[in-house]
């Protein structure tokens, strides 16, 4: 059913979302209120002006109220949006990644059943969220984004061609730029070197397909490694856990179907 969430009179609301099959991506908008995206399973992107943000099981995107966004999951995604007033817990004024705790987790799932807020149970599970969401740790899911229209197109070439193994010097003569030139533009758009960026790209595009079924073996192959354990190694290094565990699933939970965004 359709829940414009600005409307409702309440510090939190959270609302879950199954997605049967595969969707378009939904439309830029933006909510007064900001939004928890949550991936109980399966995967959701998020776009941001400036960013792209990848939630896999066991992590939450931040989106702070009043930011446009856009958001694409994968087919058997298992979601909750989490909407909360502005001013109602201390949450940062920009993205972020969070990784939720099993409580946290079970509070937003309650919660999407349709606890009364007006309910003293519901008032101190709203509670309960709104200071625990602030504590939880922050991962490095996001792969920042340019306007500038050199380092645009060579993110473009590599989001379609993620195994692309160019240097940073011939990506340089790709856009007729020094290779130095390139690496301090890179640097100055995105706020990491040339390596590092690929590689946050990678993980993006790895997590995406790990958590739409892909198989490691698959994923490391898409992304031009030359073995599985090499990208596994990456994988480990980045994240602090291989690809199995990290993705490891975190159960099952009932609730009902909406059509929010």
């Amino acid at each position: 059913m359709n829940l414009d969430v600005d409307e409702v009179l309440a510090p939190a609301i959270a609302v879950r979302i199954d997605v049967l099959e595969n969707k378009a991506e939904v439309p830029a908008h933006r909510h007064r209120k900001g939004q928890l995206v949550f991936a109980l399973t399966g995967g959701v992107t998020c776009r941001v002006p400036r960013g792209l943000w990848m939630v896999p099981p066991h992590c939450g995107v931040w989106i702070p109220g009043g930011l446009e966004h856009s958001n694409v999951a994968t087919s058997n995604a298992r979601l909750y949006f989490v909407y909360v007033e502005q001013g109602a817990a201390d949450l940062p004024d920009q993205c972020c990644t969070f990784s939720i705790s099993p409580l946290l987790r079970e509070l937003i799932v309650e919660m999407s059943a349709g606890v009364p807020d007006d309910d003293a149970r519901g008032e101190a599970l709203t509670k309960v969220l709104l200071t625990d969401l602030p504590r939880m740790p922050v991962q490095q899911l996001h792969l920042p984004l340019s306007s500038e229209k050199r380092v645009k197109r060579i993110a473009a070439a590599l989001a379609e061609d993620p195994s692309d193994r160019r240097t940073l010097a011939e990506w340089a003569a790709r856009v007729a730029l020094s290779e130095s030139s390139l690496a301090r533009l890179v640097v100055k758009e995105t706020g990491l070197t040339f390596g590092r960026w690929r590689q946050q790209l990678h993980l993006v595009v790895a997590l995406r397909e790990l958590a739409s079924g892909a198989s490691v073996q698959q994923v490391s192959g898409d992304l031009g490694y030359e073995s599985v354990t090499a990208f596994i190694t990456m994988f480990k290094k980045a994240l602090g856990k291989p690809p199995a565990k990290y993705l490891a699933s975190v159960g099952q939970d009932g609730g009902s179907e909406f059509d929010v965004r």
